[in-house]
This record gives structure tokens, C-alpha cells and sequence, in this order.
């Protein structure tokens, strides 16, 4: 293609001529003249060459009355186009597309023209029972399995005798609430009747299932087990900003991270000792039946590598079979150390040291028996060593406030507490919640106030160590050792 200015040679390089006569003036009217002149005219150039010539002018002006005429002759952006539309089916149209259409019942859907009823037609009196009738039903909090029985139509004697064959088994209150019931009911004499039970089927715990059936002698059961698989499960991930949101994002649940985290408070700060780089490693117990349930269970092992230092703790109770009661142990063998408290009794930052200060809204200055630890509202508050309460409720300044009378005269005390955990006389461990950080009493902000006492004297919390030592030897020590291998060899993980 080329344009109409465009020079191009024929063959020989001869440029193109004419050589015919010469052009003669025509006489044209004015008419002829302005048509012929407008059809000379290129109202439409390539808007792209020759920008700024008058033709691109032109071209221009021509593109933007184009837009304008089309613009003024549109209806407008916000109001849609009206068409037309058929009118709704009605009479025997609609009854045919009735018939041919997909549908549901509750809609009117339909296969073939209704036809009147002629002499071989009977009415019912009533519709036929259904001979047999499948039902599914979840138990929920508070239910029994009577009452759930009772709710799917089944005969009285047909719920006495199952409760018995069940509690047989175990104990009915032990059934766990989700748990799916699914059965067949029977036919019956007359509607108004309950129906017996033909078959019922359900998963009461983790590693069974049991099936009542009805035969010629009646209702029997059977009991058919589920394999299960006690691997443990192994996650590992970074500590990153947060190690509690890093642990949860990993998949690890929330009481477990909770349990993590006052584990490794006993050997380090949780607020200055860890960095967002450092590796953690936590292994869970873990039951995965043949049926695909997953159930997990308490922290065995919490790692967590510092660079310079690596923190690996074993919880052991002497039985290597039953770890749920025991304490938390370093996996390095040997003597190992078991410490009550090194950390904080609640994950934060201390803004205010021990000793006197100016009183931030009384304006004077006197002894701050404690330290003040900032901490987000709400913040879970645990106990730093074994003992009783002795407090439990509003005191003056403090607002509410927590005293823990422990052994060998050692006392501790948590004030401007939101909500209090623990009743006056309670009996409580080392690592148990107590209550929650909060901003009641004289208090500028959300907070905790630990303090310290040692026979009636209050003490800095920060140079205080309530640290045991504990060895292992002999049989137990090896038993710990194999325990810690097994653990060792438990391959990561994936996340729930």
C-alpha cells in the first residue's frame, strides 16, 4: 500500500508522465466548483504523520465532532436501553412449557399434559406409610441418647434396650457431643405409632464404632475398632514478629501455642531473647484413625534455636507412656535442670522498675514494691509458683488483685487485673492461669503489677529466682534418653 504523495518508479526507472494534450480551462459553476472542491478535501489523514500541518488539524477537528455527535445522540450512561420484551405465557402455552421445562416440584415442574381422571380412578383416603425410613442425627451438648432416639420416632422398648447394649460399653455420658448417629426405622401398625428401629450406626469415641441391628432374636451389637495411628506431630517455622501468631499460622493450636510459650518462660525472656529469625520446633501428640479423624493433643518437645543457644525442653513424668502430668525437662541428658520461673508471668515489657518513684497520678514520690509490666488488655496472667490463694478480689490502689501464698514463705502478688481466674483457698501450680492483665484500680493504662515477697518483705521480682534442680539417673535417665531419640526421629510434619 502506499499514499497518494508517495514517489515510486516503474520499470526502467522512467518516471511516470503524461504526454496527451494540454489541459484546457473548464467553465464551472460555483456549485461544481465548491463540490469539486470539498471532494479534493482529505477528511479523514493519518492522525499519526504530519502532526501540526494543517490536514492534521483538520482530521482532528473531524475525530472530535465525530465524538461529540455520537456522545449528544446516546441516551446517556445511566439509563439502559429499553427493549422489548415477550409477554408471560398464559392458558394452554403455559401449561405446555410447563410440561417441557426442568424444574423443581416445589416450582411446578411436570412431565406430559395433565389428564382428567376417568372411571378406573380411585381417590385414597390417606397416602401409604412409607415401610421404611432412613434418619440422621447429630448429638449436641447437653443431649443424651435417649432423647435423640426419642426424637427420630423410635419405640421406647427399642431406646431401653440400646441404652443397656451401649452402656454395656461404656458409659453414656461419655459420648462425645458430635457425634453422628445414622439408622433405619421400621414399618408400624398405624401412623400415630413410634416405628422400631431396624438399624443404627454411630462413632461414640476416637477408636471405635458401634452398629445395632435388629434380627431374629431381637436388637444385638457389635463393636468394630478403628485403627489408630499415635505418630506424633512435628512443626517448625520462624518466630518472626510475633512467635504466638507465627506458631498459630503454622497450624499449631491455640492451647498448645499457650503451653509452648510458658514453657520456654522458664528459661528465657520471651520479650528480649527471641528474634524474629530464630527457628522454633514443637512437637504435638497426634491420634489419626483409619477414618480420616485427626485429634491432637498436649506438647511433648518445644525447641527454639537463639543462634548462640538452643532451648530444648522434654516434657517426663518417669512413664514414657504418659506424658500429661509430667514436668518439662532440657533434652541435653545428664542432670537435668528444671526451673519455677525465670521469665514473666505475663507476655510483655517491664515499663516501671522496682524501688521508689514518682507516683504517676498521685504526684509524690514512694516505694514501688513491684515491677510494672505493659502488656496488651486482656493478656492471660499465670502463676509463677506453686501455692494457695490468699487474695483474690478488689484491694484498694491495686484494684483487682491476686495474692499467692507460696512455700518457704514466698509470696507473689498480680494487681490491675480485667477478670480474676482463681478463688480465695485455691490450690495452684507453677504455669497455671490465673487471671487476665488489665487497668483497674490507680492505673494509667493496661498493664500488670507483680510483686514479690519473701516473709512478709516485698523483694525485686527481677533478682529473684525460684529455680529447682532435678537429676535424672540410672534406669530413668535412659528411659528419658530413648524418650528424647523417639522424639528427635519424628519427621516434620504438614499442617493441619
Amino acid at each position: 500500500m502506499f499514499l497518494r504523495n508517495d514517489q515510486f518508479e516503474q520499470a526502467g526507472g522512467t518516471a511516470v508522465r503524461s504526454f496527451g494534450h494540454a489541459a484546457v480551462p473548464l467553465d464551472l459553476s460555483l456549485v461544481d466548483r465548491l463540490r469539486s472542491g470539498f471532494e479534493s478535501i482529505d477528511w479523514t489523514p493519518d492522525l499519526g504523520a504530519r502532526i501540526g500541518s494543517r490536514d492534521w488539524f483538520r482530521g482532528t477537528a473531524t475525530c472530535v465532532a465525530l465524538l461529540a455527535a455520537t456522545y449528544a445522540l446516546s441516551p446517556g450512561l445511566a439509563r439502559p436501553i429499553v427493549g422489548e420484551t415477550p409477554a408471560a405465557l398464559r392458558g394452554a402455552a403455559w401449561d405446555n412449557a410447563r410440561a417441557q421445562a426442568i424444574a423443581p416440584l416445589a416450582w411446578g415442574a411436570d412431565t406430559g399434559q395433565r389428564m382428567a381422571a376417568n372411571d378406573l380412578v380411585r381417590p385414597l383416603g390417606e397416602s401409604p406409610d412409607r415401610p421404611h425410613l432412613p434418619f440422621s442425627s447429630a448429638m449436641s451438648d447437653g443431649d443424651s441418647l435417649a432423647a435423640l432416639l426419642r426424637r427420630a420416632g423410635a419405640t421406647r422398648n427399642d431406646i431401653a434396650q440400646i441404652s443397656d447394649l451401649v452402656g454395656g460399653v461404656m458409659s453414656l455420658d461419655d459420648i462425645r457431643p458430635g457425634t453422628r448417629f445414622e439408622g433405619v426405622l421400621g414399618p408400624r401398625a398405624r401412623k400415630s405409632d413410634p416405628r422400631p428401629i431396624e438399624t443404627l450406626s454411630f462413632q461414640p469415641a476416637f477408636d471405635f464404632r458401634l452398629t445395632v441391628t435388629r434380627g431374629a432374636n431381637g436388637l444385638s451389637m457389635q463393636r468394630q475398632a478403628i485403627a489408630i495411628d499415635d505418630t506424633p506431630l512435628r512443626i517448625q517455622g520462624l518466630a518472626g514478629s510475633s512467635l504466638y501468631k507465627s506458631m498459630r499460622a503454622a497450624g499449631v493450636p491455640a492451647q498448645a501455642a499457650a503451653d509452648y510459650l510458658k514453657a520456654m518462660a522458664t528459661r528465657i525472656s520471651l520479650t528480649s531473647d527471641v528474634t524474629a529469625g530464630d527457628p522454633f520446633d514443637i512437637i504435638l501428640k497426634q491420634r489419626r484413625a483409619a477414618t480420616g479423624e485427626v485429634e491432637l493433643g498436649d506438647v511433648v518437645y518445644a525447641g527454639l534455636n537463639l543462634g548462640n543457644r538452643k532451648v530444648q525442653l522434654v516434657k517426663w513424668s518417669g512413664n514414657s507412656d504418659d506424658d500429661d502430668s509430667g514436668d518439662w525437662y532440657d533434652a541435653n541428658g545428664g542432670e537435668t535442670r528444671r526451673q519455677g520461673f525465670v521469665g514473666l508471668p505475663v507476655n510483655g515489657r517491664v515499663s516501671s522498675s522496682f524501688g521508689m518513684r514518682l507516683h504517676p497520678i498521685l504526684g509524690y514520690y514512694r516505694m514501688h514494691k513491684g515491677i510494672d509490666i505493659a502488656c496488651p488488655y486482656g493478656s492471660p496472667v499465670y502463676a509463677v509458683v506453686d501455692g494457695t490463694v490468699n487474695w483474690a478480689g478488689q484491694k484498694g490502689g491495686y484494684g483487682n488483685f491476686i495474692g499467692i501464698q507460696g512455700p518457704g514463705g514466698i509470696g507473689t502478688g498480680y494487681g490491675h487485673l480485667s477478670r480474676i481466674g482463681v478463688r480465695s483457698g485455691e490450690r495452684v501450680q507453677r504455669g497455671d492461669l490465673v487471671g487476665y492483665s488489665g487497668n483497674s484500680g490507680l492505673s494509667t493504662g493496661p498493664h500488670l503489677h507483680f510483686e514479690v515477697y519473701r516473709s512478709g518483705a516485698a523483694v525485686n521480682p527481677r533478682g529473684f529466682s525460684f529455680s529447682t534442680m532435678a537429676a535424672l539417673s540410672g534406669g530413668a535417665l535412659r528411659a528419658f534418653k530413648a524418650k528424647v531419640a523417639s522424639l528427635m526421629s519424628v519427621h516434620v510434619g504438614t499442617t493441619r
